[in-house]
């Protein structure tokens, strides 16, 4: 489990995070934040391209950095779109990735800018994940 400070801190760093998205065709920012089994915290953004489908979300942008880096352990996940009111969650792709590399109890918070915050678990995100499954 992952004190409330932890959390909020996390959250805060996907915020600064979103500041730097590269989203000129959407005007959309995304930041992510991933806790590192050491502490570590890495962030990601999503970086639009004109072709729209090669856009990578902040949660992808978060997990490639990481796994460049030589992590593969997370302890949770934040991620901000200050770009809406209400808190986005992470599409399909990237719920794919995330449940490559977090096991279903790993919390996972997202906001918007209104204030509005959703905790969950990466579970509750993919749920009846094969690949968990398949780990027991």
């Amino acid at each position: 489990m992952i004190d409330k400070n932890k959390m909020e801190n996390l959250l805060n760093e996907a915020k600064n995070a979103a500041l730097k998205a590269y989203a000129p065709y959407s005007n959309f920012r995304v930041g992510a934040a991933l806790l590192c089994e050491d502490g570590t915290v890495i962030t990601g953004v999503n970086v639009e391209n004109r072709s729209y489908g090669l856009t990578i979300c902040a949660e992808r942008s978060a997990v490639c950095s990481a796994v460049s880096k030589g992590y593969l352990r997370f302890n949770a996940l934040a991620i901000a779109a200050p770009d809406s009111v209400e808190p986005v969650g992470p599409c399909g792709a990237c719920r794919q990735v995330i449940g490559e590399f977090m096991p279903a109890d790993t919390p996972v918070r997202f906001a918007g800018s209104g204030g509005t915050e959703v905790n969950t678990t990466v579970g509750e995100l993919l749920p009846f994940d094969s690949l968990h499954d398949l780990k027991k």
